[in-house]
């Protein structure tokens, strides 16, 4: 998951860019012909939308994992283009194939890049501007189901990863395991930034799929062995027990964690250290009830401390990708951008209800 293309377009001549990296990502992903030209396709729509109707703005591909599947491993390219356009004012009518507002659009439009991605989402605020999310996943086996249709009936986790200065390796990273009811959301922040902070980050990845059935606190520990030979991390380990609607979580080091539960927002609080390096004595576990409302986010110190959490209250039935990239946006600007490899991730309920979903 280092592995990071973040393009900024500001002009026609980055629409260009934003498809190779989509290329790329696909050849890193392993995807088939097809898939890559869907990604291509879904790349170059996105990106001559910010330069059209947002006056610029950036595109994100990361190599992640389906928000909605069971199994990690499953290869997916994410390409993510945020902008602080003028948003949106209808989107049922934008999401429509073949809708344009420039006669020398593509004329693909959002609809398209919706039916054709294993996974769209899209926010919009007028006044805001827009995220898009779209999942390029692998071409079906004959006769066998869309990777799009292998849902998990629990909680959904997604997220998005940047780097500094729009270099090639994060140091961030984050993973979405589950075991049995319980699914474990981690993001981990290796120290510095580069390749030397990214493997770290990969390190602490593998060793989660190892020791997922433990609690946080536990995890934390076996990371902490598996990072000895790395720079070591700061690390936050989220996990919910869906048999039991409860949450639990446990840090080390400088990630932050807010939980909105009935529409207020609070800090989980990560203990200071370094996983890998200086291992604090003793873990705070915090515990606290999941709610059909509830909402967590986790992110690196990229983001500013004192973030403004998003005040739709709509925005928590949207992809969890698609969550974390509005935080992403909001908490920076051209005038004041993130000094940092940033990462969000996000954990989120399962009932979602998407009014453009056309899958049988």
């Amino acid at each position: 998951m280092s592995r990071v293309w973040d393009i900024p377009v500001q002009d026609s001549t980055r629409v260009r860019d934003v498809r190779v990296a989509a290329e790329a990502a696909c050849a890193h992903a392993q995807l088939d012909a097809h898939s890559t030209a869907v990604a291509a396709l879904v790349a170059t729509e996105l990106g001559t939308n910010l330069v059209k109707h947002a006056g610029g703005g950036r595109v994100v591909v990361n190599l992640a994992a389906p928000a909605g599947t069971c199994a990690e491993d499953v290869p997916c390219v994410q390409i993510v283009a945020l902008d602080h356009g003028p948003g949106i004012d209808n989107v049922p009518v934008a999401m429509r194939d073949g809708h344009t507002t420039a006669a020398s659009s593509l004329g693909a439009g959002l609809g398209t890049c919706r039916r054709v991605s294993g996974e769209f989402d899209l926010h919009s605020r007028p006044g805001s501007g827009t995220v898009a999310v779209a999942r390029i996943l692998p071409t079906r086996a004959p006769g066998g189901p869309h990777p799009r249709a292998q849902r998990s009936t629990g909680a959904r986790a997604g997220g998005i990863t940047t780097a500094l200065a729009h270099a090639e390796h994060s140091g961030d990273a984050f993973s979405r395991v589950r075991c049995g009811p319980r699914v474990t959301l981690m993001l981990v922040d290796g120290l510095g930034h580069g390749e030397k902070a990214a493997d770290a980050s990969t390190a602490a990845v593998a060793e989660l799929r190892r020791c997922a059935d433990l609690p946080p606190a536990e995890i934390l520990k076996h990371l902490h062995a598996a990072l000895r030979t790395t720079r070591g991390a700061a690390v936050g380990v989220a996990q919910l027990d869906e048999d039991t609607d409860r949450l639990s979580f446990a840090g080390v080091g400088n990630i932050g964690a807010r939980l909105r539960t009935d529409g207020a927002w609070r800090p989980l609080i990560s203990h200071p250290g370094i996983v890998g390096a200086h291992f604090p004595a003793t873990v705070p576990l915090s515990e606290t009830a999941w709610t059909r409302d509830s909402l967590l986010v986790l992110h690196s110190d990229g983001l500013p401390s004192r973030w403004v959490p998003p005040t739709d209250d709509r925005l928590g039935a949207h992809d969890p990708a698609v969550v974390a990239a509005v935080v992403l946006r909001d908490a920076g600007s051209a005038a004041r951008p993130l000094r940092d490899d940033a990462s969000v991730a996000v954990l989120a309920p399962d009932h979602r209800t998407d009014p453009y979903d056309r899958t049988p």
